[in-house]
């Protein structure tokens, strides 16, 4: 059986083991990234592939007659043309849970440095003026406690779930939004948690979390109208997907003061070879990072391991972690 793997450095082979990856019984072929153009002439004769971002579309389905297996080294399937997989009776799997350890983790790094003025108080401390304070400290930048604050989290899944917990930590009051398209807007209770109406999560929320994954109905959830309804203390994060948020709505409402302060770790185009209007150091209180919240090595190897256990699955006859079309 033969396989390729189209963006292996795309998981860091550099210091994570993909050895049980390439001890299954298939012929491999290894690359270690792949350009859009590229994907067509890699996977003409394969069986399996696997791939991270390097997308897998109607054209390049169509060139593999003998494909039967898409493996996508993420949670996220919004690479591959899963109508076409579908139609054409290919098993699309993903791997899920791998990185939420690492994720929560990144996205309260976000949260505290927002919240502690932590990226301007670093600078402060090297570029001389504490050296010139008059005092033993400097208080140049206003500072708020989480204790009794609202925490909001959009989409409460495992990674919503973990993010509340930490805030409930802080002595953060949780709330929950029931997106309109999966709940009513009465408030409800899942999991012991409460749901309130989207808007009014936006109106009552210190902090706001995003978790919930890039579809239809969620891109550009978060755009003008939203941004205008949160209060002007409030702080967003997105650790999730990049189209979630308007983008060139986040900068405006960062600049003219609509909210307070941002926090992101995803973009719309990724890497940004055309330019993002988040990337100016110009704007106020944002702090972006590059798609790095998932990355922690613990995090990386343990997606190896669901890829192999999902690779066993599918050749014993018996798929797990099918992603439906």
């Amino acid at each position: 059986m033969k396989g390729v793997i189209l963006d292996a450095d795309s998981l860091g082979p550099s210091d994570v083991d993909l050895g049980s990856i390439t001890g299954l019984p298939i012929e491999w072929t290894i690359y270690d990234t792949s350009q859009p153009e590229e994907v067509v002439d890699r996977i003409t004769d394969a069986e399996v592939v696997l791939t991270n971002k390097a997308p897998i579309g109607e054209a390049e389905l169509s060139v593999a007659p003998g494909l039967k297996y898409i493996g996508v080294l993420a949670t996220g399937t919004n690479v591959i043309d899963l109508n076409t997989t579908k139609a054409r009776g290919v098993v699309v799997t993903n791997v899920v849970g791998y990185g939420t350890a690492s994720v929560v983790q990144h996205t309260w790094a976000l949260i505290l440095a927002l919240t502690t003025k932590l990226p301007d108080y670093n600078v402060s401390a090297l570029d001389g003026r504490w050296s010139e304070s008059p005092f033993f400290c400097l208080l140049d930048f206003p500072v708020h406690e989480l204790e009794g604050k609202i925490l909001g989290i959009v989409g409460y899944g495992q990674l919503g779930k973990k993010v509340a917990d930490i805030g409930r930590a802080f002595g953060m009051n949780v709330e929950v939004a029931a997106l309109p398209w999966r709940h009513s807007n009465d408030t409800e209770k899942m999991d012991g948690t409460d749901r309130i109406p989207f808007d009014k999560l936006l109106a009552e929320a210190d902090v706001i979390s995003l978790h919930c994954p890039l579809t239809e109905e969620t891109r550009n959830l978060i755009g003008r109208k939203q941004s205008a309804m949160m209060k002007n203390s409030a702080l967003l994060v997105n650790c999730a997907r990049g189209g979630i948020v308007d983008e060139q709505a986040l900068v405006e409402a960062l600049e003219y003061g609509v909210i307070a302060g941002a926090g992101v770790d995803v973009l719309t185009e990724e890497p940004p070879k055309n330019g993002n209007p988040l990337l100016s150091p110009e704007i106020p209180n944002l702090i972006v990072t590059p798609h790095s919240a998932w990355v922690a090595k613990e995090s990386r190897q343990r997606l190896i391991v669901q890829v192999v256990e999902n690779i066993k699955a599918f050749l014993a006859g018996e798929p797990s972690n099918v992603v439906k079309g």
